[in-house]
């Protein structure tokens, strides 16, 4: 049986009768392997530990300090890779409760069967009880992850996982400690090419969800952060690209260029900006395609890509230049306004292909 060969992963911190509750109901859905980590809960929690220790399916690891859930998690699995040698792989879920059993085991299926795909399971949160805050926080989230990442992921903030032995010492080598761990491993498995399969599960909210440990400030800027610090810093090169192809073009066009003319075609005359504009544009773009590949893509080698990222200029040049004609003469649309449309939509859209295609990683060459 999957739930047999799959062992259940609990992070917890300051728990209370529900975790207990919790792990009897897995036991009698099939569990026999479950570990509780306890993320430096302290002494006046000791005693739902002590409690779960009495259970033979139950084991508990435990440290002196709050680490957060991301380190709960992978001090976890770094144990269940040592200490369960024929385990499939780990399911994570919540010590609230609001994972249930019969969840846990259909993840432990879906693994089963497909253990190159991370397992999410996915809750329904349209539903009214569903906090308004928490509705509203997934739902943006996921938008941003798929605009920029390629994944339509329902549930983004989801506990409930299931990862393969076989992903594992990958999950544990993912950077972050905290809440925006979780957010984390689907950046890293998005950029790993490592698919993702959603199981819709039941949703539950105790208490409009009064007992989570989340920090809605806090967290909430961890994790958005963390979501848009590689199209930050795709932004922050295109802004100087631009810069530089100004302050080129202005160099060239009233200083440079004149005086080069003066000096040795005395009899010619300068007056186009063709020429200024030709060299700064092809200065900006080899500067812009140096930072993407080694600051913001962080590739060192990947072979054909200044071919990519040339043929990636034309297409977007094209198309935008296209698109505002449409925009003008279909809809009647002032050009200077379809371009700023135009080119917005062509922002993302060249940061997704660039990420995707033009500076493809080795992983994901791969």
């Amino acid at each position: 049986m999957a739930s047999q060969q799959a062992v259940v992963l609990i992070p917890s911190l300051h728990p209370d009768d529900r975790l207990t509750a919790y792990v009897r109901d897995l036991v009698a859905h099939g569990f026999k392997r479950i570990v509780v980590v306890d993320d430096g809960s302290g002494p006046d929690y000791a005693p739902y530990f002590d409690e779960l220790r009495d259970n033979p399916a139950c084991e508990v690891l435990s440290y002196p300090d709050n680490r957060g859930k991301g380190y709960a998690l992978k001090f976890g699995m770094q144990h269940i890779l040592r200490a369960y040698p024929d385990a499939t792989g780990v399911i994570t879920a919540d010590s609230d409760g609001q994972h249930t059993a019969p969840d846990c085991l259909r993840l432990a299926q879906v693994m089963q069967e497909k253990p190159d795909r991370l397992i999410l399971g996915s809750r329904d949160l349209s539903g009214p009880q569903v906090p308004p805050k928490s509705k509203a926080g997934n739902r943006l989230t996921s938008f941003f992850f798929m605009l920029l990442y390629g994944h339509w992921l329902p549930d983004t903030q989801t506990g409930l996982r299931g990862i393969s032995r076989r992903l594992m010492p990958r999950m544990i080598d993912i950077p972050g400690s905290r809440y925006e761990y979780e957010m984390n491993m689907l950046i890293h498995m998005s950029g790993w090419r490592i698919g993702f399969e959603i199981v819709p599960i039941q949703t539950i909210y105790h208490d409009a969800n009064a007992g989570s440990h989340f920090r809605p400030f806090h967290d909430s800027w961890r994790i958005y952060k963390l979501l848009f610090s590689n199209f930050f810093k795709f932004a922050s090169a295109s802004a100087l690209s631009t810069l530089l192809d100004h302050a080129l073009f202005n160099l060239l066009d009233r200083w440079l260029l004149p005086a080069l003319f003066t000096a040795f075609f005395p009899g010619m005359s300068y007056n186009s900006a063709l020429l200024p504009n030709g060299i700064a544009r092809v200065c900006s773009a080899l500067f812009n395609y140096r930072v993407n590949r080694q600051f913001v893509f962080n590739i060192h080698k990947s072979k054909g890509a200044l071919l990519r990222y040339i043929l990636l200029a034309i297409l977007v040049y094209l198309a935008s230049s296209l698109l505002i004609d449409a925009f003008h003469k279909l809809l009647g649309m002032d050009r200077g306004l379809a371009k700023i449309l135009v080119d917005t939509v062509l922002f993302f859209v060249n940061y997704r292909v660039m990420k995707s295609w033009v500076f493809k990683s080795p992983e994901e060459r791969s």
